[in-house]
């Protein structure tokens, strides 16, 4: 049965007034069903029988659609229809219908919403009424043509507790007019699909508070696993984008001008042009969401507080502020396509606990990263003390001694010999100051001077290579070493180091950077010298590459 099935309806009286007191056999006719051999039964096992059938599917379509089936069958009427209202904006949301045809159904067009003639009366008063005749009833109007001929009208609300859920019509009884008898069989009918729809609900909502609970556990716990900041932010977006059945979710975080900035976005479709997007200062919405305050939006593409160019794709959206301690940390929205499904009560107030549970798990697992952070910064700089108070000390003393053995030492052979202990100890006193140098660096930032991007580049490749290249430093490079000579060095440095590896068979690989080089025409410049053990053509060992130029 359609809206304009009801449209069409005719004049009658509620409870049955109106209604001819003379039909005493025909009621009886109705209330009983006649044998073979002229006795009657009451009709009442076969309402039982349909009231336990109805029991027993779990589905609730299913369940509703066999609601209506059933009461059009047990009371003999050609159509019937049953409505479920939207519990926060009134008006149909599904419509099951009997006797319909799909012919039918093509001609009739798009099924009701519940604003307009019986059907809106049922809604607005909701209340059993039967209709002798509903074509002559001026409360009805709009029978669209082609919709089937409807005379006899019994409508009943579907009632749990004092809330309506829906209702329950039947017309064009095949024999007769509808009865009081009708109206009670069809009034536990409706009871029953009214406990249906209400157990469903609460089911529901147990249900998808328990995702919700579930989404914001696991959200929790993959933020204290150690992810980054772009990567907690994404992770967030992702969760509620799913939990809430969004097309997008995003992350929005006040810039310094005093607007937003999606930083992080996870959605169905094409992301593009999402990332980036900027909510002015002075928006509408961004006083309500740098204020603290959730914004819901009924469609995106409309609502006059949006002026971002990527809302013409959204419809239905949250805003909620990701706030902990009553610090303001960015907002998470959640919009749905333009024309999608709008969010009932239940999904603002799960989102938005939601949101507070992710601002809570963001906080701590940045706090929690700079705990480890700091505990890393903290060990590298007691190792690089050891290193500098114990172990650069002691070598630089061993070279002394080894150097003033040297200059007493009478035999040439012995003087050579030192001679090259005292160069490795050099060698191994400047890598040492180099690992020193290194430790004291942040790890997780990139490095900006000159020394630590060839030590960024070195340790990259000797993880490709399976050995760590040695680096010397002479002067003090990253004072003496300018941005234009210090980016040629480092383009040379990855030349030759992709070079070697390319060459194969390299067991060690020199480099050694030289601020206060004198350059062939005299001045001081900046030299990149790259070693390597490399087989060559000749049948000896070693590659040696050289870059100078000035500071």
């Amino acid at each position: 049965m359609s809206e304009e099935s009801h449209d069409g309806e005719g004049h009658g009286d509620r409870e049955g007034r109106g209604e001819d007191k003379s039909r005493g056999d025909e009621s009886r006719g109705e209330d009983e069903s006649r044998g073979d051999d002229g006795t009657t039964t009451p009709r009442l096992p076969t309402l039982l029988e349909a009231v336990l059938g109805i029991g027993t599917d779990l589905e609730l379509r299913a369940t509703l659609q066999h609601i209506v089936d059933t009461a059009a069958e047990l009371i003999g009427a050609r159509y019937g229809a049953l409505g479920v209202l939207d519990p926060e904006r009134g008006g149909l949301t599904e419509l099951f219908t009997a006797g319909l045809s799909d012919a039918d159904r093509r001609r009739i067009g798009r099924l009701p919403d519940g604003d307009t003639g019986i059907l809106g009366l049922l809604i607005k008063d909701p209340r059993p009424l039967r209709l002798h005749d509903l074509t002559a009833d001026p409360r009805s109007a709009g029978v669209p043509p082609g919709h089937p001929p409807m005379r006899s009208f019994l409508g009943v609300p579907l009632q749990l507790d004092s809330t309506v859920l829906g209702n329950l019509y039947l017309t064009e009884k095949r024999t007769g007019s509808f009865t009081e008898q009708d109206q009670n069989q069809l009034r536990v009918l409706a009871s029953q699909a009214a406990l249906a729809i209400g157990n469903a609900r609460l089911y529901g909502t147990a249900r998808q508070r328990e995702r919700w609970i579930e989404g914001a556990a696991a959200v929790t716990t993959a933020l204290l696993t150690g992810e980054n900041a772009s990567d907690a932010l994404v992770t967030v977006a992702e969760s509620a984008r799913v939990l809430a059945d969004a097309y997008a979710g995003v992350v929005l975080q006040p810039t310094e001008e005093g607007g937003m900035e999606i930083v992080a976005a996870s959605t169905v479709g094409d992301p593009a042009g999402i990332v980036g997007t900027t909510i002015e200062p002075g928006s509408p919405v961004l006083v309500q969401l740098l204020g603290g305050e959730p914004v819901f939006i009924e469609d995106s593409s409309t609502d006059p507080r949006m002026t971002t160019h990527v809302r013409a794709r959204f419809g239905p959206s949250m805003m909620l502020p990701l706030e902990s301690g009553g610090k303001l940390i960015g907002t998470l929205a959640l919009p749905r396509r333009r024309g999608g499904r709008p969010y009932r009560a239940v999904d603002r107030l799960l989102a938005t606990q939601f949101a507070s549970q992710a601002a809570l798990a963001l906080v701590l697992a940045d706090s929690q990263h700079d705990r480890e952070q700091l505990a890393v910064f903290e060990d590298r700089d007691r190792i690089a003390r050891d290193l500098h108070d114990l172990v650069v000390q002691r070598l630089f003393a061993t070279e002394m001694m080894l150097e003033s053995t040297r200059r007493r030492a009478a035999s040439t052979d012995l003087d050579e010999l030192l001679g090259r202990a005292v160069d490795e100890l050099d060698s191994t006193i400047q890598e040492v100051r180099t690992t020193i140098f290194a430790l004291q660096q942040p790890p997780a930032d990139g490095p900006a001077s000159v020394r630590g991007m060839v030590l960024r580049e070195t340790g990259g490749a000797g993880a490709v290579l399976g050995i760590r290249p040695s680096v010397r430093f002479t002067g003090p490079v990253d004072t003496l070493v300018g941005e234009p000579a210090g980016r040629h060095l480092l383009a040379e440095l990855r030349g030759a180091l992709a070079a070697a590896h390319r060459r194969g068979g390299v067991t060690a690989i020199g480099v050694e950077v030289d601020a206060m080089a004198r350059l062939a025409d005299g001045r001081t410049g900046v030299r990149l010298v790259v070693t390597d053990d490399a087989p060559r053509e000749d049948g000896g060992r070693g590659t040696t590459m050289t870059w100078e130029a000035p500071r």
